[in-house]
């Protein structure tokens, strides 16, 4: 299993809702990762990898994880 978490390309603020911008991440505009949002799928259902996050990006998103799992 793998936990997702989904983006939207709405600009959202808060915590929960980090930002990750396009380059790196593989995605083409600025988008919100949905923390709250959080889910679990089977790992054979993902069938590529489109990209990774920042250090930055995966520090905001791991805080957003943190608060939201409360840990």
């Amino acid at each position: 299993m793998l936990c997702i978490i989904p983006l939207t390309s709405r600009q959202i603020f808060g915590a929960l809702y980090p930002r990750v911008e396009p380059g790196q991440s593989g995605i083409r505009e600025s988008s919100s990762a949905l923390i709250d949002q959080l889910r679990s799928v089977d790992k054979r259902r993902v069938i590529a990898i489109a990209g990774s996050l920042t250090t930055l990006e995966m520090e905001a998103v791991d805080q957003g994880l943190r608060l939201y799992l409360g840990l």
